[in-house]
């Protein structure tokens, strides 16, 4: 475990008080499932970098969120992923508690610290209801990751939001700006209108005892998805059972929907600052929340974290201080083609190697090797690949090879099939294109992957992707992309340049989804067979070209130093 740290020399100054119900730190911390935590974990990083005064508050997540075992079917079955905090960080002796159901749950919480190389330090309050003075059934509050069922989910999310502002106060933090990373820390809101309500007696009308404006004024909000089943709902009933009537439910109703709590309106309606997560996504929002203001961030990666060993080397030698001046990528010019091409290489025989050992796939080193990994749900399209397997198999014997991985949610039963269906492709196609599906993707196999392999695919149906930073991390390993015009890849695509786009430029999305899905693989097997394969395999001078494009136009912009100083400049210090 790190030196026990003192928390004084965070309290010398306001904070940033990030909230996000899941972060990717390290691999062995379980407290992360995807995407959204790996984003907060590189937004993390890259304040550490910065010297941005923030801090952030999670949930402890002690079982994770779930270890991933398949069969040789598919069929995916999940197990506990624990993980010991006390490996990687020290409990905090002070205390809080939430009134739950009745009960006072008690709440502690971790202390971590992200420290950087320039010297800057953000410290990582993680949460934990496992304590000998709560009720068995309240000490699991912050065991799993998106676990439960819905009365479980909306405790989870009122330990964070309500119970993490109470521990920031008890701790000393001044709190400058409350920055809710997706909606699951919106009743961090309620707990600031408690904080700050009126005497009933100072105002003529009892709705104006809730200071909306400034508890507004103090909330930035991000939003990360497109998908309805992304956005928490529950229903008032339970609320009340859980939380009573902390705020009244019929002014509750106001600001989180008439019919049902939704977390999203709850933000939306409590914030001052909200935005999407690329600009495809701030259109997608206010078509999904009409009548409210969006802006957009683009998302994006931290440079240093996701780039591979051999390509760190590269960059340590042409492109010095690159690591915290991303765009110092606009330079790449100057790395010989086959140093590049070299540090690439090494990436794939690392990539290769593990692979083969873990399953005997009996991968190759000279094949065109295509990597796709993501959360196995249905609108991602992991199959979009398989649609005609007697076009791939033509086409790619003898040149191609594919590496997936990803895992579906314990209660997504479409994406769990979706697993079964690619593993079912994969048997068809053996002996002509050798495919292999990765079980338990992390952060430590995303890495070597996004750089191992020599184009990333994202094949997600339009426009359901909010942003995608798997494709950003390839691209600082440049590997370029191949991957439907949708999300970050919109502003990252220069045809034949970067990468390839899947599809036509604008989709109709009134289209039926069966023609769409069509139209899709078609150009994806043309593009495959008259463009890239014969690219890579008959002109090493343009793919390394490619290579340094998908570095120089698309790693030195989306990362999140750049990500980060955009939120300070329109968010943090409006």
């Amino acid at each position: 475990m790190a030196p026990l740290t003192s928390l004084e020399e965070f309290l010398k100054e306001p904070k940033i008080a990030y909230f996000t119900m899941e972060i990717g730190l390290l691999n062995d911390m379980h407290t992360y499932s995807g995407g959204l935590g790996v984003l907060a974990g590189d937004t993390v990083r890259s304040a550490a970098d910065l010297k941005v005064p923030l801090l952030a508050v999670t949930l402890v997540s002690k079982k994770g969120y779930f270890d991933q075992q398949l069969d040789p079917e598919g069929s995916q079955k999940e197990k506990p992923a624990a993980w010991q905090p006390e490996l990687f960080m020290q409990p905090m002796s002070e205390k809080v508690y939430v009134n739950l159901r009745g009960r006072d749950v008690a709440v502690r919480s971790w202390l971590y610290i992200q420290r950087s190389v320039t010297g800057g330090k953000v410290p990582i309050l993680f949460l934990d209801t496992d304590l000998s003075e709560n009720d068995p059934e309240d000490r699991e509050l912050t065991s799993y990751l998106y676990g439960g069922d819905e009365r479980y989910r909306l405790m989870q999310e009122a330990v964070l939001g309500i119970g993490g502002v109470r521990m920031l106060r008890k701790l000393g933090f001044e709190i400058r700006k409350y920055h809710m990373n997706e909606g699951h820390a919106s009743f961090l809101t309620l707990e600031l209108l408690l904080e700050y309500k009126k005497d009933i007696e100072a105002v003529w009308d009892e709705d104006l005892v809730w200071d909306v404006p400034r508890v507004k004024d103090l909330c930035v909000f991000t939003t990360h998805t497109p998908e309805k089943a992304g956005h928490d709902v529950f229903p008032y009933d339970l609320f009340r059972e859980v939380l009573g009537e902390i705020i009244p439910i019929r002014i509750l109703r106001k600001w989180a929907g008439p019919e049902k709590l939704n977390m999203t309106h709850l933000a939306l309606n409590l914030t001052e600052y909200v935005n999407g997560v690329a600009k495809k996504h701030k259109e997608v929002s206010m078509r999904m929340f009409p009548g409210y203001e969006f802006s957009s961030i683009t998302n994006g990666v931290h440079s240093y974290t996701w780039t591979s060993e051999h390509m760190k080397a590269v960059f340590d030698k042409y492109l010095p201080g690159w690591a915290n001046e991303p765009e110092l990528f606009v330079r790449v010019g100057r790395v010989p083609e086959e140093e590049l091409w070299g540090a690439h290489m090494a990436s794939k025989r690392a990539l290769i190697d593990y692979v083969n050992r873990v399953t005997g796939a009996g991968l190759g080193y000279d094949l065109l090797t295509i990597g796709f990994a993501r959360r196995a749900t249905a609108y991602k399209r992991a199959d979009l690949i398989f649609r005609d397997m007697q076009r791939l198999a033509r086409i790619g014997q003898g040149k191609l090879q594919i590496i997936m991985a990803g895992k579906a949610h314990p209660r997504d039963f479409d994406g769990k099939a979706l697993i079964k269906r690619v593993f079912s492709c994969i048997k068809q196609l053996a002996g002509r294109v050798n495919i292999v599906y990765l079980s338990n993707y992390d952060m430590d196999l995303a890495l070597k992957l996004v750089s191992g392999v020599d184009i990333w695919m994202n094949t997600p149906r339009r426009p359901r992707e909010a942003s995608g930073t798997s494709g950003m991390k390839a691209a600082h390993n440049g590997v370029p992309n191949f991957s439907i015009l949708d999300g970050w890849w919109i502003e990252g695509h220069i045809e034949g340049y970067t990468g390839w786009a899947i599809g036509p430029a604008v989709a109709d999305e009134n289209e039926p989804l069966d023609l769409r899905d069509a139209k899709d693989a078609e150009d994806l097997y043309r593009k495959l067979e008259e463009i890239i394969i014969p690219l890579y395999f008959n002109d090493r001078h343009m793919w390394v070209r490619m290579m340094q494009n998908a570095i120089g136009k698309n790693a030195y912009y989306f990362n999140t130093h750049r990500m980060m100083l955009r939120y300070v400049t329109e968010a943090y210090i409006k």
